[in-house]
């Protein structure tokens, strides 16, 4: 089963049909804002080296947010004929009347054009509906996708594997009673999968707007490497190493990032690391919210947010300095700025954040090609020359179970996975068993903790869907590995 691909407009034509019936409800008095998402998503799971499972589902689903007589309420439907939007409307209205004031309200978006990312202009997209849309992937087959996972198998050369090949086709629009009315559509394709090799794991993930894009024979033989560099582990002490961290690792630094760090509820209410204006990060250090897909990749996602606030590039740090932070009309008007376009079903529960970051890569190097670092060569490109140039410290491929300690300096717990080697003057020289750590990401990439970063950001990515980071490989000072992972 392909992907869903529903008729251009319909959404947009449900949209006003739920403003319109707002309206004969309760009149002109009621603010009113309705969002149409059509979400299709499609998964081919592999374990022992097979695929065992292929699924797909195509929902529908018809959000409506009213404010009514200084109150407001919420609800949503995946009923879209009329007596399922006549039933949202009436529960709408009903739930309005008893919920408490909001002194908060930041009032509706008013009409807004949507922006267009520089890498899509003169495209000949349709109103900025497409974005550079890749069609093909939203259509993607089972056959297509099992293509990449039987290549990725044979490329892991005999070793276990198993992991995911996943396509997701969004199409939403967004009508409210202010005459915004906006519609826009968006696909990703994403690969992640696993290589084992006596006890040894080895990975390799990667997200993009083409599944075309998916080499799933690059990313079973980069999975094996590692697994087959991975065998006899030792164990070090705890301590302060300095290390090389390889994308997938950094998307865990972004993530938490979105979450806690630039989050604008976060940062209204003080419990964010982020001060505006602040030499925060070391100068090499730039981070960005880019869901139009500027750099030419398809846009990944759509190009309005929840309450139809048209969607930018959205500069988070530039050269170390702090700049902005992600809002929603709520936190914007509570901080006295505008809205960044990052408002979402549960914005107002877990804050607005930046779901697409991307921390700059450097340019690219003019030096010589590094030669390989040993034991069978287990560092992604990005993360050789860093490696050559780290005198003794550690790779680590990849962070999991990573949990909060403390928000505002956002000192984060959790293990090292994947893969973690010992390098010794730019060569490595042993596999090193997985690592309990604990450590403030911010503090990590502070002004002189940088000594290098990747010269490529590798699109990854979150095993939610929606959310996707750019995060090249980085060289940091210091890294607080404070056990080892049996004890």
């Amino acid at each position: 089963m392909s992907a869903e691909i529903i008729r251009s407009g319909a959404e947009l034509e449900l949209a006003a049909r739920v403003v319109e019936l707002v309206r004969s409800t309760v009149g002109p008095a009621a603010e009113a804002e309705v969002n149409v998402q059509h979400k299709a998503e499609a998964l081919t799971r592999f374990a022992n080296s097979a695929i065992h499972q292929n699924v797909a589902d195509a929902t529908t689903t018809v959000r409506l947010r009213m404010h009514l007589d200084g109150r407001t309420a919420a609800g949503s439907t995946t009923i879209t004929g009329a007596d399922g939007l006549r039933a949202l409307v009436d529960r709408t209205v009903d739930a309005v009347r008893l919920s408490p004031a909001d002194a908060s309200w930041p009032g509706l978006t008013p009409p807004s054009p949507l922006h267009q990312s520089a890498a899509h202009h003169g495209s000949g997209d349709r109103s900025g509906l497409d974005f550079g849309f890749d069609e093909a992937t939203a259509r993607a087959t089972p056959a297509e996708r099992a293509e990449r996972v039987r290549d990725f198998v044979r490329a892991a050369g005999g070793l276990e594997t198993a992991g995911y090949c996943r396509t997701i086709y969004l199409s939403a629009a967004f009508a409210n009673s202010a005459g915004q009315a906006v519609e826009g559509r968006a696909a990703e394709a994403a690969m992640d999968g696993i290589a084992r090799h006596n006890g040894a794991d080895g990975v390799a993930r990667l997200a993009s707007g083409r599944l075309a894009a998916l080499d799933g024979a690059r990313l079973g033989a980069r999975a094996a490497a590692k697994a087959r560099a991975g065998e006899r582990p030792i164990e070090l002490p705890p301590g302060r190493y300095e290390v090389v961290l390889e994308p997938e690792a950094v998307a865990d630094l972004l993530g938490n990032f979105m979450m806690f760090g630039f989050n604008g509820r976060m940062y209204t209410q003080r419990q964010s690391f982020a001060e505006l204006g602040a030499e925060q990060f070391d100068p090499s250090v730039t981070i960005v919210d880019d869901p139009l897909g500027s750099r030419g990749e398809p846009a990944p996602d759509l190009p309005f947010d929840g309450e139809g606030t048209p969607r930018e590039t959205l500069v988070l740090v530039r050269d170390g300095v702090t700049k902005a932070v992600a809002h929603d009309r709520r936190t914007a008007a509570e901080a006295g700025a505008e809205s960044t376009g990052h408002a979402w079903d549960l914005s107002r529960t877990w804050g607005p954040v930046p779901t697409h970051l991307r921390l700059e890569a450097a340019p690219a190097a003019t030096e010589p090609p590094v030669p390989p670092a040993t034991l069978d060569d287990p560092v992604a490109e990005s993360a050789r020359p860093l490696v050559a140039r780290m005198e003794r410290g550690l790779l680590i491929t990849d962070l999991w179970y990573t949990r909060v300690l403390d928000p505002k300096s956002l000192v984060i717990t959790g293990l090292t996975r994947n893969g973690v080697w010992l390098v010794e003057d730019g060569q490595i020289t042993a596999a090193v068993g997985n690592m309990r750590f604990t450590q403030s990401y911010p503090q990590a990439l502070g002004i002189g903790m940088v000594h290098g970063i990747g010269s490529e950001s590798v699109l990854l990515p979150d095993s939610w869907g929606g959310v996707r980071y750019a995060a090249p490989a980085l060289h940091l000072a210091s890294w607080n590995l404070t056990g080892n992972a049996s004890g």
